[in-house]
């Protein structure tokens, strides 16, 4: 399978390739030339599968030319070994065929795990066979960090490197990253917001000379492809653990960097009977102005109850761009010059074809503590604030729809406890494993934002 970059001038590349490099050297981000297809009676059969041999069966046509079966299972047999839940991916049912699925079962008590803990072994595989030393360069709003340190920390030939913008994380999220003191290890505190750490990581890929060409850079954010194939194998397993519906299936997504959605998107391009896919946003809706109101302007960005998603600028928003224009890299490579300063409208055509596979809805601070507070009272269940905007989109969407609804649940509620200050509900405990955390000591650097500050911090500390 080969390939290609959204903006058209880097050449196609293979899977490893793409992995590898992250970004593009064009700057776009890496899709499939073409993705494979599976049946719905394909589909079906594989109902009695464990969710790692549902895993094998998914991602291998993405990677047959250059990964055995054998050693791709082993390395989906190790990543979801750590989790702490027999099924992985559990599912709930509430009433009105509404449903949640679980993905913070892992070791960081967050979705990004099932991406993060396949690409860490996943890079360990391809670099054994390579004489290389890898620099993870990463920026993250929240869960991205832990999961991607945790992924990597016990890599011998990798430095990891994680931005996230100083006092914007959660106190439970910043430990998961700051309390790990490995000598590969490190985090950086920026002094700005998440789209200043994202733009230092972006402009680091497409301009690696820093490095002088003893390390190559890997992306860990969700721009990596290997990241969005890892997703997509738990679309496929909700609609099997739903019951294969067959008047197809609708899914909730807490959407801030687009890739978890997007992933969903490729499931229904590879057959998957998906009717809509939500993208439920916080008060950081430029996602939602743009499916609703063609309004896609940059505003600055808010704080809210909700930090994984105060994003504006939404990296894989470009994957979804470059096939609603049908492939043309031309028009994409423009767009994406003016889109972090400009209005950008979007053509009536391209907007249709968005608007036929995705509806939105956003939520304010007042809704997400109201929605954390209703499932509490009704069903005894605590919603994390992120998973609280899926929910709310999905009830809203429930109004015109009558097939089953999947929300995502992204974290353990107990990562975001300080919310029980608005809700008045009982905070959260972390789970035994992680209480450490709460006590141990923290090792990170802040930096201003600075390009050059923090380039010449990673040669310091890989030269060190």
């Amino acid at each position: 399978m080969k390939f290609v970059s959204t903006r058209g001038i880097a050449e196609s590349c293979t899977f490893e390739d793409a992995v590898l490099a992250g970004l593009a050297s064009d700057g776009g981000l890496y899709v499939p030339e073409e993705l494979p297809h599976f049946s719905v009676d394909t589909i079906s059969s594989w109902s009695q599968l464990t969710y790692e041999d549902l895993a094998v069966n998914i991602m291998y046509p993405f990677v047959e030319a250059e990964i055995s079966k054998k050693s791709l299972e082993a390395i989906i047999k190790k990543s979801y070994s750590v989790f702490r839940n027999s099924d992985i991916a559990p599912m709930l049912e509430f009433r009105n065929n509404n449903w949640i699925l679980e993905l913070f079962h892992g070791p960081t008590l967050a979705f990004k795990d099932f991406a993060l803990q396949f690409l860490g072994n996943l890079l360990d595989h391809i670099v054994e066979s390579r004489e290389e030393k890898l620099v993870v360069l990463g920026a993250t709003s929240g869960d991205t960090g832990s999961a991607a340190i945790e992924g990597c920390q016990d890599c011998r030939n990798i430095d990891i490197f994680i931005l996230h913008p100083h006092n914007r994380v959660s106190e439970v999220q910043r430990r998961q990253m700051t309390t790990i003191k490995n000598k590969n290890v490190h985090n950086i505190a920026i002094n700005g917001n998440f789209d200043d750490c994202q733009a230092i990581v972006k402009k680091a890929f497409s301009n690696q000379s820093f490095l002088k060409g003893e390390r190559r850079l890997i992306a860990v954010n969700s721009i990596n492809f290997a990241r969005i194939l890892a997703q997509i194998v738990y679309y496929f397993w909700s609609y099997l653990r739903v019951g294969c519906p067959k008047d197809g299936i609708v899914y909730s997504v807490p959407t801030g960097n687009f890739g978890d959605v997007y992933a969903g998107y490729l499931a229904l391009k590879m057959g998957l009977p998906v009717k809509k896919l939500l993208v439920a946003t916080n008060s950081n809706d430029i996602l939602h102005r743009c499916i609703n109101n063609n309004d896609h302007s940059p505003k600055k960005v808010n704080a809210s109850l909700a930090p994984s998603m105060d994003i504006m600028i939404s990296s894989n928003f470009e994957r979804l761009l470059f096939d609603a224009y049908e492939r043309d890299a031309n028009l994409i490579r423009d767009m994406m010059k003016r889109v972090s300063t400009q209005t950008v409208m979007l053509t009536n055509n391209a907007l249709s074809r968005i608007r036929e596979n995705f509806w939105s809805y956003r939520s304010s601070d007042d809704e997400i503590v109201e929605m954390i507070r209703a499932y509490f009272k009704n069903f005894n269940y605590t919603l994390d604030p992120h998973t609280a905007i899926g929910m709310s989109a999905s009830l809203e969407y429930r109004k015109s729809c009558e097939c089953p609804i999947v929300t995502l649940a992204t974290a353990d509620p107990s990562k975001f406890p300080d919310i029980s200050n608005q809700t008045f509900l009982e905070r959260p405990e972390l789970p035994p494993h992680l209480q450490s955390i709460l006590k141990n000591p923290e090792y990170f650097s802040i930096l201003n934002n600075s390009q050059l500050e923090v380039e010449n911090f990673i040669i310091q500390k890989i030269f060190d």
